[in-house]
């Protein structure tokens, strides 16, 4: 009976050091990292992002009834803050993703962080300037201006400009007029390229937009090796149309580098919400 006893004792003993370890934060070490992905899921409304749809086309506060053919845009500068309040700033090498809303292998953005629990993740909607002035051969992978740059399909880079376009949505929408002011093609298209960095030599708009997600309400990231954490952010793009700014897409159906552009950049930081994280 007594060995029974201390059987159960050391096993006890076990699992209350393992519940421990679990639950309590490791110490602060930038040199002992860890995998942390941040999910961006990109829905519209309550419904999920669907491409071409105009069977049951999406409607904004406006009333305008619109598809989407086209959804890219540029998450760099992650950072994240532990619930002590100490924070981690990941490599700006490591640190710039671009999400393809047709691509869904690119909608994690994979870093290396120390263990730790995270309360706090801060990132840039965009390009900062600073990698947008260096030379080419600083700007590679998905900022390489040659894969899949220039103005036009898909690219991500003003070639005539200098600049990224850090979103970019297109799409259809029938309210858009066939003349000038909309489409004169007729295939009534939108086009939404955000873009600019503040200027090079001479201030120009500034579009840069810092995103910061309490992550407490939905779930802390509990960063550990050996297993990997996810915190799961919706994007909800019906916000671009209905945040601080109402968008009408009638009105405004090509918006790319004008001081109207800095209007909708303003609803960048409405995109984003904590839906859950995975430990």
């Amino acid at each position: 009976m007594k060995k029974i006893l201390t059987i159960i004792t050391i096993v006890t003993l076990l699992f209350t050091a393992c519940k421990k370890s679990d639950s309590t934060a490791p110490d602060f070490d930038e040199k002992n990292l860890a995998s942390l992905s941040v999910e961006f899921d990109n829905i519209v409304g309550g419904r999920t992002l669907t491409f071409n749809n105009t069977t049951v086309p999406y409607t904004n506060a406006k009333g305008e009834p619109f598809s989407i053919s086209l959804l890219q845009y540029f998450v760099s500068n992650i950072k994240v803050t532990t619930t002590s309040g100490q924070q981690y700033t990941v490599p700006q090498d490591s640190s710039y993703f671009m999400i393809n809303g047709a691509d869904k292998a690119t909608r994690f953005a994979t870093v290396k962080v120390p263990e730790g629990d995270y309360s706090k993740l801060t990132f840039i909607l965009g390009v900062d300037s600073l990698r947008s002035t260096m030379p080419i051969d600083k700007r590679m992978g998905v900022l390489d201006p040659a894969a899949g740059g220039g103005h036009g399909g898909s690219g991500m880079y003003w070639g005539w400009n200098s600049g990224y376009i850090f979103f970019k949505l297109e799409g259809n929408s029938s309210v858009i007029s066939d003349d000038q002011l909309g489409d004169p093609t007729g295939k009534k298209q939108f086009r939404y390229h955000i873009g600019g960095f503040g200027g090079y030599s001479a201030p120009t708009i500034n579009n840069i937009k810092t995103i910061t997600v309490d992550l407490n309400a939905a779930g802390i990231a509990k960063v550990r090796k050996g297993r990997q954490s996810n915190i799961h952010l919706f994007v909800d793009i019906m916000k671009f149309f209905n945040g601080s700014t109402t968008l009408s897409i009638k009105e405004n159906p090509n918006v790319m580098f004008s001081a109207y552009s800095t209007n909708l950049a303003k609803n960048f930081s409405e995109l984003f919400t904590h839906d859950h994280t995975e430990n």
